[in-house]
């Protein structure tokens, strides 16, 4: 059953208690909801409309868009120079699902850059994730012929996030460890790898990847 209220129309005409972006927006989701349980598109609602205006004039007011610009090329050249995977590190997942979500996303990324750095074919390695419980970060693996790495942050990696070791005729050789500014590192960390695990260049294609022992 569908139903419509007043309210949304009430707030859109008289928006003098939507002074910020926040409460502003707050009301176009309670609006956009009141709208779908009427059956009244949003897009030609007269009230959403009018909020729709209102949030333009609030947001105008904070800066000029040069200024705005500016600010958030700032934000994206710090966000580059202190990515996310370093505040997880600090700060950990445990109880955080988001906050894992992201852990689990942006390890996947680091590894797959890792092996395209370390040459190993498609096919040759595999990038898995394990998600663990909700009070662990669980880890995300990069598994290969030669060498396997490991990624898992919380109190007891705090500084060597990172766990790698090389694998010689399918026998895994003990761990190593490095911190997660490292692995961001992606040229400098391959080479490291290559250099201490004696890992050879390219993988062998037709080779299985091997596991590691969390």
């Amino acid at each position: 059953m569908s139903f419509d209220v007043p309210f949304r129309h009430h707030q859109a005409m008289d928006a003098a208690s939507l002074p910020t972006i926040t409460v502003t927006l707050q009301a176009m989701t309670k609006a956009l909801a009141d709208c779908r349980n009427a059956g009244v598109d949003p897009d030609s609602d007269p009230a959403m409309v009018l909020l729709a205006r209102h949030m333009a004039v609030v947001s105008t007011n904070r800066a000029p868009r040069s200024a705005l610009l500016h600010a958030c090329r700032r934000r994206i050249d710090a966000l580059r120079r202190f990515p996310t995977l370093l505040s997880i590190a600090i700060r950990g997942v445990a109880y955080d699902q988001v906050a894992k979500e992201r852990f689990h996303m942006d390890a996947r990324a680091e590894l797959e850059k890792l092996a395209s750095a370390l040459h190993l074919i498609d096919g040759s390695y595999t990038v898995v994730s394990w998600q663990g419980t909700t009070a662990e970060s669980g880890y995300v693996i990069l598994a290969a012929p030669e060498v396997a790495v490991v990624v898992r942050v919380g109190g007891r990696y705090e500084g060597r996030e990172v766990a790698y070791r090389a694998v010689v005729n399918g026998i895994e050789q003990p761990n190593r460890h490095a911190g997660m500014a490292e692995l961001l590192n992606t040229a400098r960390f391959a080479e490291r790898l290559t250099r201490e695990l004696n890992l050879s260049n390219p993988a062998i294609a037709s080779a299985e990847p091997a596991l590691i022992a969390a």
